[in-house]
């Protein structure tokens, strides 16, 4: 009778191994280019006015080096945009790099300032902004020719179909002592925002459509929003963030400050070329399809031009679990 008993347990316990039921393993699959190993070196000469000098303007993509003030798209099939950018205000060419490729055992990995960039020419220009270093799946629209409106310059997003259970990267903080941040936008003059300065990871799965005049509306499906307050002396690795699915305003770790709908206004290129907002109507469910990926990293948390100079956040080696 023990040996009948026996028998029929593992015939249980095979069937039960096999089952499509039981859970599968655990695979992850590395964003294109997000083990930050490879970077483009883009070298733009500013404007003699300003001094001419020779810019250092890196992007994430297949490795090589650029020496041209040429307007940058993505290349490679790298998804990755970043703050870098190269702009042209009042005849003026000037760079900002608050994105750096940092060595890292045998490769490399990002690291995000938030700093202060200036460009005075006496009677011209006089622009002081804070400029907050920041990576995110899209393209940036170059040049860049004033700083009103400067979201409008971020196309938001990559076409994304697919439901990972959570987001995986290595990284490292280092907080800013100030107890409130600095606005600087350029124009008016630099003033306090309350409240500290915090480097975040943002992560949302959009499932968008467009209207026949070309607006752009989304429901958001996937949701994760992590922001750090304290800073790491070491690397902090395999940082695990589970993606909440659906409408998650009554889940426990919903946080409305950070994961409400509409959090921040984005944008992105419609089907006849025009840059619109990204409305997002409502949550979607859980068993909706989503049409877009949003990530970012960011090392000051506030939006443009808000942040503390001296943060920093480094970042390597982002994928998605499956």
């Amino acid at each position: 009778m023990k040996k009948q008993k026996s028998f029929l347990f593992s015939i249980l316990l095979a069937f039960l191994t096999c089952s499509p039921l039981m859970a599968q393993e655990e695979r992850e699959e590395a964003i294109p280019f997000g083990h930050m190993d490879q970077w483009i070196d883009r070298q733009i000469k500013e404007s003699g006015i300003i001094g001419g000098d020779t810019k250092h303007v890196y992007a994430i993509g297949p490795a090589q080096t650029i020496a041209n003030n040429e307007a940058y798209r993505n290349l490679g099939g790298s998804p990755w945009a970043s703050s870098n950018v190269m702009a042209r205000v009042a005849g003026i060419t000037k760079t900002n790099t608050s994105v750096f490729p940092e060595k890292r055992g045998d490769g490399y990995c990002a690291r995000l300032d938030t700093r202060m960039e200036s460009v005075k020419v006496l009677g011209i220009v006089n622009i002081t902004v804070l400029a907050a270093g920041s990576v995110f799946l899209g393209e940036m629209q170059e040049p860049i020719t004033s700083t009103k409106d400067p979201m409008r310059k971020l196309d938001t997003g990559i076409p994304f179909t697919r439901k990972p259970k959570a987001i995986r990267f290595d990284y490292k903080v280092k907080m800013s002592d100030r107890p409130n941040r600095i606005r600087a936008t350029g124009f008016s003059r630099i003033k306090d925002v309350e409240g500290r300065d915090y480097p975040e990871m943002n992560l949302y799965l959009q499932k968008r459509w467009e209207d026949k005049e070309g607006n752009i509306y989304a429901k958001r499906v996937g949701t994760i929003v992590v922001r750090y307050d304290k800073t790491t002396p070491d690397w902090q690795n395999n940082a695990t963030y589970t993606i909440l699915y659906g409408d998650i305003t009554r889940h426990p770790d919903y946080n409305p400050d950070l994961m409400r709908l509409q959090v921040q206004e984005r944008y992105a290129m419609n089907s006849k070329g025009e840059m619109k907002p990204i409305q997002e109507v409502g949550w979607g469910t859980a068993a909706d399809v989503p049409t877009h990926l949003q990530l970012q990293f960011t090392s000051s948390h506030g939006g443009a031009y808000v942040g503390s100079p001296s943060n920093s956040f480094w970042v390597d080696n982002v994928r998605l679990v499956y």
